[in-house]
C-alpha cells in the first residue's frame, strides 16, 4: 500500500513538472504555447518574501487570500495549485482547487467558493494542507493560478494525477506568486 501511495505521488510530481516552467514549454489546448500573463497577488503575501506563519502549520494553517488579473478572453474556469518545491527539484502539492469562477478575481482567506472543488493533495486529502517549513531547508512555496479552456468535470476529491493532468491539458495561461519559508 505504501509503495502504491509513493508511486501515485511520484506520478503526480511528474505531472506537476509538466505544469511548472522548469521542464520545457507547457502547451495548452491545440498545442498552443501557454503564456505566463496572469498576475497573482495577495494582500498578505509579497513575491519572494517569507510565508506568514498564519498560513503554515506554525499558525492557524489557513489558506491565504489571493487575487488575479490578466486572464485570457477564452478562460472558462480557473484552477489553483499550491506546491512546495524542494532544493532537489521534487515538489509536494499542498492544495488543488478547480472550478473557480473566472468572473471572480479573488479567493478569500480560508475558503473555497462555490462551485469550486478541491482535489487530493500529496497528503491524500482534499484540503489546504499548510506547509511546515523546516529550519534551513531551501524551499519555494508557489501559488499558481491556471486559466483553463473549459470547466473541469472532475467532481470533488479527484486524484492528484487526474487533477494535474486535466489542468495541464486545458491550460491557456498561468501566473504565480512565490513565497519562501
Amino acid at each position: 500500500m505504501f509503495a502504491l501511495a509513493r508511486h501515485r505521488r511520484g506520478a503526480a510530481a511528474a505531472a506537476l513538472l509538466v505544469l511548472s516552467t522548469g521542464c520545457g514549454v507547457l502547451t495548452g489546448p491545440n498545442n498552443s504555447e501557454v503564456s505566463d500573463d496572469i498576475t497573482v497577488t495577495s494582500p498578505m503575501l509579497r513575491e519572494g518574501e517569507k510565508l506568514p506563519d498564519r498560513y503554515t502549520c506554525r499558525g492557524e494553517g489557513m489558506s491565504p487570500p489571493l487575487r488575479w488579473s490578466g486572464l485570457p478572453a477564452a478562460t472558462e474556469s480557473l484552477a489553483l495549485v499550491v506546491d512546495d518545491v524542494h532544493e532537489s527539484g521534487s515538489a509536494t502539492v499542498h492544495w488543488v482547487v478547480y472550478g473557480l469562477d473566472p468572473a471572480d478575481p479573488e479567493l478569500p482567506e480560508g475558503t473555497v467558493p462555490m462551485p469550486a472543488q478541491q482535489g487530493i493533495n500529496s497528503f491524500d486529502s482534499a484540503v489546504y494542507e499548510p506547509p511546515c517549513p523546516r529550519g534551513d531547508d531551501e524551499h519555494e512555496f508557489r501559488f499558481t493560478v491556471y486559466a483553463l479552456s473549459e470547466q473541469l468535470e472532475l467532481g470533488e476529491a479527484a486524484s492528484l494525477d487526474v487533477a494535474l493532468g486535466a489542468i495541464a491539458a486545458h491550460t491557456l495561461a498561468r501566473g504565480r506568486l512565490t513565497s519562501v519559508p
